[in-house]
């Protein structure tokens, strides 16, 4: 597990296997997506280099608010959630209360994950990391067997297949290998949303945990939508029977196997250019779960 060390080091300007191009005001925007999304990351990994035994979920996600308010941050998507054990898998979880921090402590060989969601000068990110705390082999082939559902979503969105297809194509993936679709268990049963720029400001209020200026910004979006036949809710339900709408998505496919759950989240560019690989690309390769992968190829 990375040091927190490594991780601030990583977010003042680590290198990116796909760097954001170079000039132009949407270049520009991507930088600034990329930034904070990055700043999330470094949070994760600093926040879980610090997990003992006993810590609670609260006070995993007050590690986490704590950490990126000294770093600048002051608004946000959503506040920092951290689930431990079969909470990671959302056991039963019926009401959305349920996923707020718990006093639930963290134990030897116990999954977790952070998932928080912060506005930094304007821009917004919604990361998910998945660990575990010492050696747990379910989750770590889990978090193997996520990374074909990260090139399925990248290839179905460049071949500019339905929302709803692509979700059900995941689903059938995971079924496949033998797992449960726990990112139905969220509102809508979402496995992605579309984030954008918010209007920065020194301190935001925020309604049951989510921004009010970022809510705003997702109302409008699915106002706007709604009257042009699309959502800015990727969901298996008929108003995501639609192709890709160019912008920035936060997609979160989340596995669950017998009361252990695991996921990524990051940003996924979706463009009108008719080259393929322009059409569509992951904003950063340079992420926890990317490089975990590459380790293990290499091994």
């Amino acid at each position: 597990m990375a040091s927190g060390v490594k991780a601030a080091a990583r977010w003042a300007g680590g290198p990116a296997a796909r760097p954001v191009p170079q000039g132009g005001a949407e270049a520009a925007r991507l930088r600034g997506f990329r930034e904070v999304q990055t700043l999330a990351y470094a949070c994760a990994e600093a926040v879980a280099a610090q997990l003992r035994p006993g810590v609670t979920e609260r006070e995993a996600a007050r590690m986490q608010r704590e950490w990126l308010y000294r770093r600048g941050v002051r608004d946000w998507f959503h506040l920092p959630f951290a689930w431990f054990g079969d909470r990671t898998a959302f056991a039963g979880f019926r009401v959305p209360l349920q996923f707020f921090p718990t006093n639930r402590r963290l134990e030897a060989g116990m999954p977790f994950i952070l998932d928080m969601a912060p506005v930094f000068r304007g821009f917004t990110a919604d990361v998910g990391y998945s660990g575990c705390l010492g050696l747990n082999p379910v989750h770590d082939k889990l978090l193997a067997d996520l990374e074909a559902h990260r090139d399925l979503i990248l290839r179905e969105v460049r071949e500019r297949r339905t929302l709803r297809t692509i979700y059900e194509d995941v689903e059938r993936l995971m079924t496949t290998q033998g797992y449960a679709n726990r990112h139905r268990a969220y509102p809508f049963g979402v496995i992605a949303h579309k984030v954008d720029e918010v209007k920065e400001r020194r301190w935001s209020p925020h309604v049951f945990g989510f921004g009010t200026q970022s809510l705003k910004g997702l109302a409008s979006d699915a106002l706007h939508g709604h009257r042009d036949g699309w959502s800015p809710l990727w969901s298996p339900y008929k108003f995501s029977d639609h192709p890709p709408r160019p912008g920035l998505w936060a997609v979160e496919p989340h596995l669950g196997f017998r009361g252990t759950g695991a996921k990524f989240e990051e940003i996924l560019v979706v463009t009108d250019s008719a080259d393929p690989e322009q059409s569509a690309f992951w904003l950063d390769e340079d992420l926890p779960h990317v490089r975990r992968w590459a380790e293990e190829r290499a091994a």
